[in-house]
């Protein structure tokens, strides 16, 4: 035992206090449903997933508080239980990032595989599992050892603190925050509902899109996509950005739909002033700049990368002390990596074979690929905070397309396993480190975790098909869905050869690869105090793949939360997040239940 772990356990530890209790899991599974609903709508939106920890930590203390007043909840929810219930509803929401969606709304789209919705099920799920496992071998280096911020986590974990009561604002602070994401979510799906709803007592709609006053190379400025939306999920979005990423987004939407788009139709390289007939030409260097600014960040992030190897080597190669360890009775044992790898690995290769025709050797590739790189994602994320998918899924990606070319499914679906795992071990070490700096019990957490990538899995599917049952909308202006428009170009490249693409394509390909290493390595370069006004390479490359409606919103969104912080810091810590997840929850909640009501003949589309 380190000298840091025996600091930890004689002074910060927590031993019997309630934990994961069966109100924590029910209620994190409950919440995580819920916010997995919520993610799922805002991805095909935007190709974001927003952070589960922090809203889940408010929405259940504002929960318990409800079910107290009212005498079904007897004890209030403490700090290290709510812990444990956001843990849950992490592994939860969650379900919809790591390239899980990203793979699946792309597979849909360009080719005809439609795996069984239960395979399915057991597909993410055990991607997911797989993930939380990988995270077992590491969890002591990366949190006990060298304590890596992984700030999200640490965020959390005073976001915790205060609302329990356990700082100097009490739990006031959670009163205000709850109250004030119950409001904004009021609002939003009030927004949602008179826009979306069609029924016959209702006369009127508001518009989803409102049209600027000017043209473009003699063109409403709308038929480029450049308007404004009544879809107040962007702003809310845009706000839990941080400001580089926003004005980034609206920079590259007015150069991609204002200068590009109108000189590809003036060169007959596209057909129409439309979003779908733009991003068909768009998506390819808005892609490769995304993929090159991925890979470049993380070559050039080299040390970051060795010691995730070498803290692998220096865990996997550590003798095992005769004496006996106290801190090992409440951290996860080690065996359970290998014997969580050896269940599930199996079952990840036989579904490769049966739902994605893969070779079971190229699963046999993917599978051990995929943990190791799920070791480096979860490195990255603890010191940065981003876990790269934008990166390790292309990687996956190009070595499928060696081995297998032509293997479209495959290679879309290979790619998955490497972003399911990274992200799911990266989350699971994101929550442990809320629960290292509370005084939580590690094992318990794990579970915690589990049960999340069980509820996850078993609402992910059959929301999809609720929410796009016609999977051709898929990349509209409804649903731009920019990652999955991105998952599938790179595919596309990779299995079936550069070379088929006509030379438009390649050239901006090319240049998108430029631009995006470019920006890379400026970004590195660059001094503390200019880079966030350096342009964001994400933030570009996802703006040529979104309509530029929505870079409005999200800079707008993100513009507001950037003054609120710089004039009115202490309103904006305490408000900005709950709000404009009120904002998401609100809207994306509503639309879901639109889709529902929509099946069931109460309301036409």
């Amino acid at each position: 035992m380190s000298e840091q772990e025996a600091n930890w356990l004689a002074n910060v530890y927590r031993p019997g206090v309630p934990q994961l209790t069966v109100r924590a899991v029910i209620g994190g599974m409950a919440i995580g449903a819920v916010m997995c609903l919520s993610n799922l709508y805002v991805f095909f939106k935007t190709g974001w997933s927003i952070g589960v920890t922090i809203t889940a930590a408010i929405v259940a203390f504002a929960l318990f508080r409800f079910l107290r007043a009212i005498g079904i909840a007897k004890q209030p929810l403490t700090a290290l239980e709510n812990n444990a219930l956001t843990t849950v509803a992490s592994g939860a929401g969650y379900m919809t990032a790591g390239g899980n969606m990203a793979a699946y709304g792309a597979l849909v789209m360009v080719t005809t595989v439609r795996p069984d919705p239960k395979m399915l099920i057991v597909w993410f799920g055990a991607i997911a599992a797989l993930g939380v496992f990988t995270a077992i071998p590491i969890k002591r280096q990366l949190i006990n050892r060298e304590a890596l911020a992984f700030p999200t986590g640490t965020a959390t974990a005073e976001t915790l603190r205060a609302i329990h009561g356990e700082s100097s604002e009490g739990a006031a602070s959670g009163n205000a925050q709850a109250r004030a994401l119950g409001l904004a979510a009021l609002f939003a799906a009030a927004i949602a509902f008179l826009r979306d709803a069609k029924v016959w007592w209702m006369p009127w709609n508001l518009p989803r899109i409102i049209p600027l006053p000017f043209k473009i190379a003699g063109k409403a400025a709308a038929e480029w996509t450049l308007a404004l939306k009544s879809e107040v999920v962007l702003v809310g979005v845009g706000a839990l950005m941080n400001f580089r990423t926003t004005w980034s987004l609206l920079l590259g939407g007015v150069l991609t739909y204002a200068f590009l788009a109108p000189k590809l139709l003036a060169r007959g390289i596209i057909a129409a002033a439309d979003y779908k007939s733009i991003v068909a030409w768009t998506v390819w260097p808005g892609a490769a700049m995304l993929v090159a600014s991925g890979l470049v960040s993380f070559a050039l992030d080299w040390r970051s990368v060795a010691r995730a190897f070498s803290g692998v080597l220096r865990v996997f190669s550590r003798k095992q002390s005769q004496e006996s360890d106290p801190i090992d009775a409440i951290e996860c044992p080690s065996w359970w990596f290998p014997a969580g790898f050896a269940v599930l690995g199996p079952v990840v290769i036989v579904l490769m074979v049966m739902l994605f025709q893969i070779p079971w050797w190229a699963g046999l590739v993917a599978v051990p690929l995929a943990v190791l790189m799920g070791f480096v994602a979860a490195r990255v994320t603890g010191e940065t905070d981003v876990t790269p998918t934008k990166a390790l899924g292309p990687v996956t990606q190009l070595v499928f397309g060696v081995m297998t070319p032509g293997n479209l499914s495959g290679n879309i679906m290979s790619a998955n396993v490497t972003g399911g795992i990274g992200l799911h071990a990266a989350d699971l070490l994101t929550t442990l480190k809320t629960g290292w700096l509370l005084g939580g019990n590690p094992r318990t957490q794990f579970y915690a975790q589990l049960f999340g990538v069980v509820a996850g899995a078993a609402i992910l599917v059959p929301a999809f098909n609720i929410l796009i049952p016609d999977p051709s909308v898929l990349g509209s202006d409804a649903w731009p869905a920019p990652s999955c428009l991105v998952w599938a170009g790179v595919s596309k490249a990779f299995a079936g050869g550069i070379g088929g693409l006509d030379l438009f394509a390649r050239k901006g390909i090319a240049v998108g690869l430029a631009l995006g290493a470019a920006l890379a390595v400026i970004e590195k370069l660059a001094p503390p105090k200019v880079k966030p006004w350096m342009p964001s390479p994400a933030g570009i490359g996802i703006a040529m793949v979104v309509p530029g409606s929505n870079t409005l919103a999200m800079f707008f969104g993100g513009f507001v939360s950037w003054l609120l912080g710089k004039y009115k810091p202490q309103f904006a810590k305490k408000y900005v997040t709950p709000v404009s997840a009120g904002l998401i929850a609100g809207e994306s909640l509503m639309g879901v239940a639109i889709a529902l009501l929509v099946v069931a003949g109460v309301f036409h589309k």
